[in-house]
């Protein structure tokens, strides 16, 4: 009934519980989660949870935040991203929240990193799991200019045009419009069920159902009611029940629809 579109099974806090965190999926109507990379160090065992889990599927990529890394080649995403049961390419972007003593100037390490992860997808037509962090504007600058959305559209070297979700929205209606002008859709987590959170909740009003997407980005930003406490895909349909209330939709509306548009978006699940 539910699609959770991003979560870290892989990450040690849920790898281990594994087991009960699947049941718990089960019994609160989750039929199926996307487990996202974000080293290519930890790959292999996020491929192997979508390997071995008939409900699960997976990407690769690098995430921008992460320093002290394999940085990728774009050989080394596309090699992956051929895989079985990988289904997009990510999570990438650009978060500048962290500079500290550098400058925005400093952080053109995490611009190319993110420019591989645009190539990759292109090439294999595979959708872009993005992060933004006190960076939109080069987040969706960058995409513009390298997504093939200028005119000419990316035809004439043979790849597809970007597609994918801006996860964990957290930022304006300007920037989800920039966004939902490039096709892409926009994923909620459970920030929107929190007190302070008024004005994405209108973000949430904003976006049109057909392109929204749900997920909990476990195990963390647990929803209310449980707020502090690990994240974990069972806890999605709180997120749901949000997005539910604001659009004046019933749940079963909102579990439906955001299920369809990950089918339509992460198409291989499908296959």
């Amino acid at each position: 009934m539910f699609t959770d579109s991003h979560c870290h099974l892989s990450f040690p806090e849920l790898h281990q519980q594994l087991p009960s965190i699947l049941a718990a999926m089960a019994e609160a109507g989750v039929d199926r989660a996307l487990c996202i990379c974000t080293t290519l160090e930890e790959f292999e065992n996020v491929h192997g949870l979508a390997r071995d889990n008939a409900n699960l599927w997976c990407t690769v990529g690098v995430h921008p935040d992460n320093e002290g890394v394999q940085e990728p080649s774009l050989d080394d995403l596309l090699t992956r991203a051929r895989r079985p049961r990988v289904v997009g390419i990510g999570e990438t972007g650009l978060d500048y929240y962290r500079l500290g003593e550098r400058t925005v100037a400093d952080m053109e390490w995490q611009r190319e990193r993110y420019l591989t992860h645009i190539r990759a997808g292109r090439e294999v037509n595979l959708p872009l799991v993005i992060h933004t962090r006190s960076a939109s504007d080069d987040t969706l600058d960058i995409l513009r200019d390298n997504g093939g959305f200028q005119s000419g559209g990316g035809a004439e070297i043979g790849q597809a045009r970007s597609r994918g979700v801006f996860h964990c929205f957290t930022e304006t209606a300007e920037v989800a419009r920039a966004a939902l002008d490039m096709d892409f859709y926009i994923s909620f987590s459970g920030i929107i069920t929190f007190r302070n959170a008024a004005d994405l909740r209108e973000v949430v009003r904003f976006v049109p159902m057909e392109r929204i997407l749900i997920e909990t980005d476990s195990p963390y930003l647990a929803p209310v009611p449980h707020r502090g406490k690990t994240n974990s895909p069972a806890y999605v349909p709180h997120v749901a029940k949000q997005v539910a209330e604001i659009k004046g939709l019933s749940l079963e509306q909102v579990a439906t629809t955001t299920s369809q548009n990950f089918e339509r978006l992460f198409s291989r699940v499908t296959e």
